[in-house]
């Protein structure tokens, strides 16, 4: 189990990780977890095992080719929960939901998607929870370095991002139109007698509290925000959605610049729909803030705060 950080030496250094196995035994146990799946079927060939060349720190996505002969061949991801020996970003996860609620906006909204699989609740071979999803080929608008700084969306004509920039807001307004959200997703529900809003405001001091100020770290400006929404609370929150949660362009796969595939839903919630929006821009500005920082060019998603903002009004 890894040390907390308030638990570590002062002069260590922390780096968050999610898995310290190698890509060989990874493969190797996928490979036997495929077997034992398969039965009598066939002994798989697992080939191309690889981490992406880029991904957030959340858990480990391991890409893998699986070959059972006759033609039955194809290629996944394997997400998997951190092991008990990483720093993880969150407190907890909870894989074997991710791969429920991935399912069932499938069912009822038309946005693009991995197919999923199979769902490991228990680890079974990789000894922490996983499910495994089809790949999904294209790109993605990179977070390190920002996609502000380098890559295929800097160098786009302006209607090529505006293209994107419609198509990504579409995802928002889609999974905004799930009807009767709480019904739909049971155990995204805030506990009886509690608002939603009020819910994930609270789940946010928490998180706080967990990966900052426990371990001695304060940051003001979060301090001061959550006592600012305290005392300007709104009377009326609006109707609550399904909230995507990490809703940025870069859990997206695009292929040129239309959506392919949406990912990343360990953070998703039922609340108003002002919290989806609110974090695409945030991102959005916060990688523009570091890129005008290093003195690059404007933000090459022309008025993309009051755009998106307006197509979401509209």
């Amino acid at each position: 189990m890894a040390l907390p950080l308030r638990e570590m030496p002062l002069d260590d250094k922390v780096k968050l990780t999610v898995s310290e196995r190698t890509v060989a035994a990874l493969g190797s146990a996928l490979e036997n977890w495929l077997a034992d799946l398969a039965g009598a079927a066939g002994r798989p060939a697992v080939t191309g095992v690889r981490l992406p060349d880029t991904g957030g720190m959340s858990s480990t996505s391991v890409l893998f080719e699986a070959d059972w002969g006759a033609g039955r061949h194809g290629a996944y991801v394997a997400r998997m929960a951190p092991e008990a020996s990483a720093v993880p970003l969150f407190p907890s996860y909870d894989l074997p939901a991710q791969f429920e609620l991935i399912g069932q906006v499938a069912g009822r909204c038309e946005i693009p998607l991995p197919a999923l699989r199979w769902n490991q609740p228990d680890g079974g071979p990789l000894g922490t929870p996983f499910f495994v999803m089809d790949q999904v080929g294209g790109r993605i608008p990179l977070d390190n370095p920002p996609y502000l700084f380098t890559g295929r969306l800097l160098e786009a004509a302006s209607e090529e991002r505006a293209q994107l920039q419609r198509a990504s807001i579409a995802i928002l307004a889609r999974l905004h139109a799930i009807g009767d959200p709480a019904a739909a997703f049971p155990t995204l529900r805030p506990p009886v007698g509690v608002g939603a809003l009020r819910w994930h405001i609270s789940r946010q001091r928490d998180y706080y509290q967990w990966a900052l100020a426990c371990d001695g770290i304060r940051v003001p400006i979060i301090e001061r925000s959550l006592d600012w929404l305290d005392a300007h609370w709104p009377r009326d929150p609006g109707p609550n959605v399904l909230s995507w949660g990490d809703a940025r362009i870069g859990n997206i796969i695009y292929a040129d610049f239309e959506p392919v595939a949406v990912l990343d839903w360990e953070m998703a919630a039922l609340g108003p729909r002002e919290l989806d929006v609110s974090w695409l821009i945030f991102l959005h500005r916060f990688f523009q803030d570091i890129a005008e920082f290093f003195g690059l060019r404007a933000c090459p998603i022309s008025c993309a705060a009051r755009t998106w903002s307006g197509v979401i009004r509209n």
